[in-house]
């Protein structure tokens, strides 16, 4: 695999990561679509446990929440869409590497592969740099959501069972009922019932985005 562009490798350092070996860090910007053999998929599964524990010690030594608060909170601050709105505010849309039917179809901008690149990119942090210097970047790029409000609120769906079950009502019940598009930007609507009170329906980029979306709305209208 060639080198960097040189554009990229300074937007890399720009950034914070240590760039050293430049295949490494090609491939964590390289998506599927381009018929390379080396892509992000190996790299994301390695950035997804990285970011996991960063965040997990991170939450753990800022207060005495209960396990319950801190899940919530890990849960949002490493989702795919908090990936994905960290992608985009460093930068990452102009550097990723796409087949061009991908490009075409919109997937420099696709939640599923900023949220999957900026995971590949820590993945390639941690080959490169160790544990301690990817956590201190995560915190520097994290700080904002953090400290904000991401996962203080209850989730969508946690709210809609219990106000089912609070209303005496059969529990929520999911419906994929439309998924298209490619799999690089794929669109699942979801339907969600509850028995004798009605029905909500939402789009998004995963089947448990649109879930989600679905119960917020469900909550809405009936809630």
């Amino acid at each position: 695999m060639s080198a960097l562009d040189g554009k990229t490798r300074e937007w890399l350092v720009g950034v914070g990561f240590a760039v050293g070996d430049e295949a490494l860090w090609r491939e964590a910007l390289t998506h599927g679509s381009t018929g390379d053999t080396r892509h992000y998929q190996r790299l994301e599964f390695l950035g997804d446990r990285v970011l996991g524990l960063s965040i997990a010690e991170w939450l753990y030594g800022r207060n005495g929440a209960a396990e319950g608060e801190l899940a919530q909170r890990l849960n949002a601050l490493v989702s795919r869409q908090a990936c994905a709105a960290i992608a985009r505010e460093i930068g990452a849309p102009a550097h990723v590497r796409l087949g061009k039917q991908a490009r075409d179809d919109g997937a420099a901008e696709s939640d599923n592969v900023l949220g999957d690149v900026m995971e590949a990119l820590l993945g390639a942090s941690f080959v490169e740099s160790g544990f301690d210097a990817t956590r201190d970047l995560v915190h520097k790029l994290w700080r904002e959501q953090v400290e904000g409000h991401a996962g203080r609120s209850k989730h969508p769906k946690s709210a809609l069972q219990e106000w089912a079950a609070g209303n005496q009502r059969r529990p929520p019940q999911y419906e994929l009922t439309d998924r298209s598009g490619p799999d690089h930007a794929a669109s699942f609507t979801v339907r969600v019932k509850v028995h004798k009170v009605g029905e909500a329906e939402a789009t998004a980029s995963s089947k448990q985005e649109a879930e989600t979306a679905a119960a917020r709305k469900f909550m809405e209208m009936f809630g």
